[in-house]
């Protein structure tokens, strides 16, 4: 994956940018030697690395203010980075760029249950933010498999959903307000404690915005009253098809389900040796939870079951117990780290209407016995949200190409089924130069306008989103305007 040539005029000022960034943080949270900058060289996707120039963490938002002000002088680059748990290459550095991780920001600055909202600092662990509610009868919704070690901060760059996004939506529809800062050092405050706030709405475009617009500090996040119970039930299937069918049933027959995931053959195999879930050795697996009162629950997995059975099921088990249930989700929720066990693997993130999942899952079988990688399938099957695993051999040289040059094939059939390039992971690196397969010059140009009025000199996560041919190209012109 091709990066841009680091400025060496940058690289040569590294002493005097280091110096200032030592004025306005404590000597600590600025790391500038290199044994030490290699921890920020890559994030999740592990196939690149690139150490930075300097890494910065600061604790609060007037320290994240003065570090971009001394960036946006001396024209260096800066990455923003959360957890560092992206998929995606979103926090891959350059050579020449700045770090800023918001790590140490994790406070929980508000707390209000008659409102329903919490504002916290954007280093806060998606988890925890939960963690801080729960004794009184509250949690936050978005719930990403990464939940225990992703930034709230990159859950907003990502517009991050997770298993329950099916009812509860992803972070766009659970994120009141934010506080923002520019490349040049503006604090903007978007939003707020409350539904909908007047005007444009700016932070409809920060979110999902892959750190490309500014940086963000503090969230203010919807929290939501524990449901009174909730019930999964497995269900086991001969093929792949044929659970796909049975997710498009559910859905179409109107009833909505907290979660619909999903797991082939080899994920079942994977997880079960991993977290000892009881799951039926089958084909495809179904995970449907629904929630509510006994009642509800009882009703909505009736006609759930209904519509399995119409499926020829292998297998249909409803959870009997809260340790069962658990148990359900922990081979789930370790899927990914359960399948890193077995093999190495490149985790995509496409979204496709859920009536196509029969034949995106058919297509996908054949393009692994067209490469010749094998393919493990996890995904939020009610929204449409796949994350084909492709398994391949980093040590075998041209494997990493091969396994790109499937994951390409593969979200190019879901933007041709009238699905998208990413429903979670984002663009980041990885999937930049397919932006040109979902849209068009005009599509792509209104986007960069965008960034032209939030980020003028192209400064902020360079590389990422666009293009790199667009990108590098729109840099020069704005820095060469500045």
């Amino acid at each position: 994956m091709q990066m841009p040539e680091p400025n060496t005029s940058i690289l040569a000022s590294k002493n005097r940018i280091v110096a200032r960034l030592q004025e306005v943080l404590p000597k600590a949270a600025v790391i500038s030697e290199e044994s030490e900058t290699r921890a920020y060289e890559c994030d999740a996707l592990t196939a690149y690395r690139c150490p930075p120039l300097v890494a910065v963490l600061p604790s609060t938002t007037q320290e994240v203010s003065a570090v971009l002000r001394i960036c946006h002088e001396e024209g260096v680059p800066v990455v923003p980075r959360g957890s560092g748990t992206s998929l995606a290459g979103g926090a891959l550095p350059t050579a020449d760029c700045v770090i800023l991780g918001v790590a140490r920001m994790n406070a929980v600055l508000e707390t209000d249950y008659d409102n329903r909202f919490i504002r916290v600092q954007s280093g806060r662990t998606n988890l925890s933010v939960t963690g801080a509610v729960e004794e009184n009868g509250f949690f936050y919704a978005p719930d990403p498999s990464s939940q225990l070690a992703c930034a709230i901060a990159g859950n907003i760059a990502m517009n991050s959903g997770g298993a329950h996004c099916l009812k509860y939506g992803v972070t766009t529809n659970n994120l009141l307000g934010a506080t923002v800062v520019l490349m040049d050092g503006t604090v903007v405050d978007m939003g707020g404690a409350y539904l909908d706030a007047g005007g444009l709405d700016l932070l409809g475009v920060i979110c999902g915005s892959e750190g490309q617009l500014g940086v963000v500090t503090e969230a203010t996040l919807r929290i939501l009253p524990k449901p009174e119970g909730a019930r999964p039930v497995l269900m086991g299937f001969a093929s792949n098809e044929v659970a796909g069918e049975c997710v498009s049933d559910i859905i179409k027959a109107g009833v909505l389900p907290v979660a619909i995931e999903f797991m082939d053959r080899p994920c079942i195999e994977a997880c079960e040796a991993f977290a000892h879930a009881g799951y039926p050795m089958c084909e495809a697996l179904l995970i449907v939870e629904v929630e509510g009162s006994p009642a509800e629950i009882d009703e909505q997995l009736a006609l759930i079951l209904e519509i399995a059975r119409r499926h020829d099921p292998v297998e249909l088990r409803e959870s009997q117990s809260e340790d069962e249930s658990a148990r359900i989700w922990l081979g789930r929720k370790s899927a990914f780290g359960a399948m890193g066990q077995i093999n190495d693997y490149m985790c995509l993130d496409g979204t496709i209407p859920v009536t196509s999942l029969p034949l995106v899952l058919r297509r996908i079988g054949e393009l692994s016995k067209q490469y010749g990688l094998g393919v493990a399938n996890v995904f939020h099957a009610g929204d449409g949200n796949m994350h084909p695993l492709i398994l391949f051999d980093a040590n075998k040289p041209g494997d990493l190409e091969l396994c790109e040059a499937m994951g390409a094939d593969i979200l190019r059939l879901c933007v041709e089924v009238g699905g998208c390039l990413t429903g979670e992971h984002g663009v980041g690196i990885e999937k930049r130069d397919l932006m040109v397969d979902q849209f068009d010059p005009v599509d792509m140009e209104a986007q960069m306008a965008v960034k032209d009025v939030f980020d003028p000199a192209w400064l902020l996560n360079p590389a990422k989103v666009f293009p790199l041919a667009s990108s590098e190209a729109r840099r020069a012109t704005r820095m060469a305007a500045e």
